[in-house]
């Protein structure tokens, strides 16, 4: 269930072991990649980073970061290329565990109501529905508020300034989109980590790589909440990308503002925390700085020194600090607020106990209790870069082994 990279990774396995299957996709193959990326999104991983199984990144600057079209564009022709069986506008209502073996799969496609299924994974992602904002209540109705998944360019919506809610990932890209399209913007911030986007001369991703990060198992973590972690501040745009960071944006003419917490006759109310959420960026770039210099110094590497990098460089002086308590949105001339909080999975379909009290799928690396139910291309499933388009070939052939293991005969 899904025709996005995991699901189509998995597909190519189980046909390399001849397993019988079919993919069943809601929308188009790479529906999330089409329609809740906007317009100029590129990667945030490098190019070398986004092959799939058999099909290594063949393109042009490895080291580059290539736009959403060009990805769904990948996806589509890897499907045609090795003749997956993907049967796309074909959307799953419900899943529930059939009489004596397996599962019965209800979908919305009359062709296909109901099918028999011996196993089942769901490749569905954990972009499935979009955070609902609290903070949105008392808005006033003149001010549309649009999630991050449904922003497409500056053009879209109406005129005036943009209030960003969220300053991880996609927030701060968000804010600058609006910033290089000649918005006045301000940017309501939370704490959020930064990393620089290249380092004594490579990606930070490359360097990830090297010092076993990407690798890291969820069970080795000190603090397990840090899987939940929001998505680093950093960026694609451009020939190698670039750092982000809160304090560069706001040089930019950004307002920056605290955490957004309701509203009250008219006005908006923050609290006091651009500080602290400047200095959290900081520090967690500064450590993961301090982390490859270590590892350079340990193996005798050699390297560039350090860059001196206009998007990365840590504030003097964070705790000097302040935003407004409250915002007047019509003085302020806000037109339109922006939702950057992020997506919830939904297995509400699942018809039978395989998820826990908050709604999160129970499994062992993507192996579930359930017999011949698995789960892929969540966050942390196995290792660290499991919800990457980098992770998802390695843990698709190990669960399609799963699957392929589940449906051998008995004493065979």
């Amino acid at each position: 269930m899904g025709g996005g990279q995991a699901g189509l990774a998995v597909t190519y396995h189980l046909q390399r072991l001849g397993v019988e299957h079919l993919v069943l996709e809601r929308g188009r193959i790479g529906e999330s990649w089409r329609t809740q990326r906007w317009d100029s999104f590129t990667m945030n991983t490098p190019n070398w980073m986004n092959g799939l199984p058999g099909a290594d990144y063949d393109g042009g600057d490895p080291e580059g970061f290539m736009g959403r079209d060009e990805w769904v564009d990948r996806l589509e022709r890897y499907v045609t290329r090795f003749g997956l069986p993907v049967r796309t506008g074909v959307g799953v209502t419900g899943l529930a565990a059939a009489d004596g073996d397996g599962f019965a799969v209800r979908t919305d496609a009359p062709h296909l109501e109901t099918i028999a299924a011996r196993a089942v994974v769901v490749a569905s992602g954990p972009l499935q529905a979009p955070k609902a904002p609290a903070a949105a209540k008392g808005l006033h109705p003149a001010i549309p508020g649009i999630h991050a998944a449904d922003y497409r360019d500056a053009a879209a919506l109406p005129p005036g300034a943009v209030l960003v809610v969220g300053s991880a990932q996609s927030g701060c890209q968000i804010a600058e989109d609006l910033l290089d399209a000649g918005r006045r913007v301000y940017l309501s911030a939370g704490r959020a980590g930064r990393v620089p986007r290249r380092y004594r001369g490579r990606d930070i991703l490359e360097w990830w790589r090297d010092l076993g990060l990407l690798d890291q198992r969820p069970e080795t973590l000190e603090d397990p909440s840090a899987r939940f972690a929001p998505q680093p501040q950093i960026s694609g745009i451009g020939p190698r990308g670039h750092s982000l960071s809160l304090q560069h944006l706001a040089e930019r003419g950004v307002t920056l503002l605290g955490r957004w917490q309701g509203t009250e006759g008219g006005r908006l109310t923050f609290t006091d925390t651009v500080g602290e959420a400047v200095r959290f960026a900081d520090e967690k770039s500064a450590a993961t700085k301090k982390g490859i210099d270590d590892y350079i110094a340990a193996h005798g590497l050699e390297a560039p020194a350090p860059e001196d990098d206009p998007g990365d460089r840590p504030h003097p002086d964070p705790a000097s600090l302040h935003s407004p308590a409250t915002l007047d949105v019509r003085r302020e001339g806000i037109g339109s607020v922006v939702w950057c909080i992020g997506f919830t999975a939904d297995y509400s379909w699942i018809d039978f106990p395989a998820c826990d009290e908050n709604g999160a799928p129970i499994h062992h690396s993507g192996v579930s209790p359930v017999p011949g139910l698995y789960f892929t291309g969540l966050p942390w499933m196995s290792r660290r870069k499991s919800a990457l388009i980098y992770g998802a070939a390695e843990d698709a052939g190990r669960i399609a082994g799963h699957v392929a293991e589940h449906l051998r005969p008995a004493g065979r």
